[in-house]
């Protein structure tokens, strides 16, 4: 089976110097694979094996994802850092010091899977793999875990390569922002208009 067809995983990376210290690490080979399932209690999906393989860990250069539902990082998405590569020699790995085991155990984040990806709030908000519904070996969910409320779980998507295709770059939202300041400032003027046209 092939994975991420008509997306090309050569541009999704951003290789900055920070990525390379923090995330990325050689391919996995698969007695590393097999380790971290094993220490990890759960079967890694092949869409995630496949992209780790080709590059292991690292900042995506898409880093946001659009929700339905509000969080506590934003209305309308939530964003990410890095995306965690299979090993154990990164810090920012699913082994590494800040793997999954670190935010079930430490951070006392649910125990419902495989933690990927750590996002800009510094370990306030994460995003796992969802096994609840599908079972250690089976194909799980991407969900958004706000551990700011009390660890509400956000569903983002059905699987890992949805998830990795439905990323887009946060310019996007910046531009919303823009938009909303503008529109608020002309607003404000107007206000200012009938405030002085009263007196």
């Amino acid at each position: 089976m092939s994975y991420f067809e008509n997306f090309n995983v050569d541009i999704f990376w951003d290789d900055s110097e920070y990525a390379k210290k923090e995330y990325i690490s050689k391919p996995p080979t698969n007695e590393v694979i097999n380790k971290i399932e094993n220490d990890l209690g759960y079967k890694l999906p092949e869409s995630y094996i496949w992209l780790m393989k080709k590059h292991n860990g690292g900042t995506p250069i898409n880093n946001c994802f659009p929700t339905n539902t509000p969080t506590s990082w934003a209305n309308d998405h939530i964003a990410i850092t890095g995306i965690y590569g299979v090993g154990y020699e990164k810090s920012s790995s699913l082994g590494g010091n800040f793997g999954s085991r670190f935010w079930i155990e430490e951070w006392e984040y649910p125990d419902i899977g495989v933690a990927i990806c750590d996002c800009p709030s510094a370990g306030h908000h994460m995003v796992f793999l969802d096994y609840r519904e599908c079972g250690p070996n089976g194909e799980p969910s991407v969900v958004f875990i706000d551990q700011e409320n009390d660890y509400k779980i956000t569903f983002l998507a059905n699987n890992f390569e949805s998830f990795i295709k439905g990323l887009i770059n946060e310019e996007v939202y910046e531009q919303e922002f823009d938009d909303y300041e503008i529109e608020s400032i002309e607003i404000s003027e107007d206000l200012l208009k009938l405030l002085k046209d009263e007196e």
